[in-house]
């Protein structure tokens, strides 16, 4: 996802008090392509229940989230906490996912695993002083701001990594290793997962030497544009929808268990990360 130039920009926000009308929900995902079907399933889901038009959008920018487009976004919590702090917050985080697995001990958390080519010798990140690194773009918080925030925690802000790639996607990322391009990337424990389940050739090459966080997992926000009942509705409806059989079949393509509610304060911990960084004038992996 790119910056698409957008910092010195601001919205036109729009009150909650302000009508809107719910013929159609415009959904937008700014994540990983690898968990879209868990997007398409949710927008179905909302538009069935509510009687509602809805429609999934794969956004390319986040030029649309700042110019609040779409009333229901998957969005990063790097670019969610970032937007707020430039005065930029048009929607509201109301749900976040639970994953399945011990790891995640119900909660909704994610991980960044660090991941190697599994024939390398690279046992832990320190190892990684000195090699190539590969992310996916700089409003990750899993592939890029929680890195910046590790470095910055072991003191390590003169030049870490020996090069440092911008890949676009996890994915990519994940490719470069696998294929020996880069030593190592922080990967969305999420993303990961479902890759190494799909993906024989990942699945046989990589391997996870170390997990940065937990950190709150990314949000579904929706728009202020959409009224307080409209909101309560379509939280209601995300952490209802595991107890269908057929939504549950659906979340699990994506390791989701359930949605539970979450709100702005759930994301202190994103704050806190970037805060920490921007205090020390560390904004660049190197």
């Amino acid at each position: 996802m790119k910056l698409a130039a957008i910092w010195p920009k601001r919205c036109n926000m729009v009150t909650i008090e302000d009508v809107f009308p719910v013929n159609k929900l415009r959904f937008g995902t700014y994540l990983a392509p690898n968990v879209l079907p868990v997007y398409e399933a949710i927008t179905r889901e909302v538009g069935q229940r509510l009687k509602i038009k809805t429609e999934l959008v794969v956004e390319t920018s986040y030029e649309s989230c700042q110019n609040d487009e779409n009333e229901v976004c998957f969005v990063c919590s790097l670019p969610y906490v970032t937007f707020e702090g430039l005065g930029i917050a048009p929607a509201i985080p109301i749900a976040a996912p639970v994953l399945t697995g011990r790891r995640y001990q119900g909660r909704p958390v994610y991980y960044s695993d660090v991941i190697v080519h599994r024939d390398s010798p690279y046992k832990s990140f320190l190892d990684l002083r000195g090699q190539s690194w590969a992310y996916n773009e700089p409003l990750s918080h899993s592939g890029y701001g929680i890195t910046r925030y590790h470095l910055l925690s072991l003191g390590e802000t003169k030049g870490f990594f020996g090069q440092v790639i911008e890949a676009g996607f996890h994915e990519e990322s994940m490719r470069l290793v696998a294929n020996k391009q880069v030593a190592g990337s922080a990967i969305d424990s999420q993303v990961l997962a479902v890759a190494l389940r799909n993906d024989s050739y990942l699945r046989q090459n990589l391997r996870i030497i170390e997990a940065l966080g937990p950190s709150t997992i990314q949000p579904i926000a929706v728009s202020k544009r959409v009224s307080p009942d409209l909101r309560e509705q379509i939280l209601n409806i995300l952490t209802s929808m595991h107890r269908q059989a057929a939504m549950r079949r659906r979340l699990r393509l994506g390791l989701v268990e359930k949605f539970v509610s979450v709100t702005a304060s759930s994301y202190d911990d994103i704050r806190m990360m970037l805060k920490a960084c921007e205090d020390s004038h560390f904004m660049q992996l190197r």
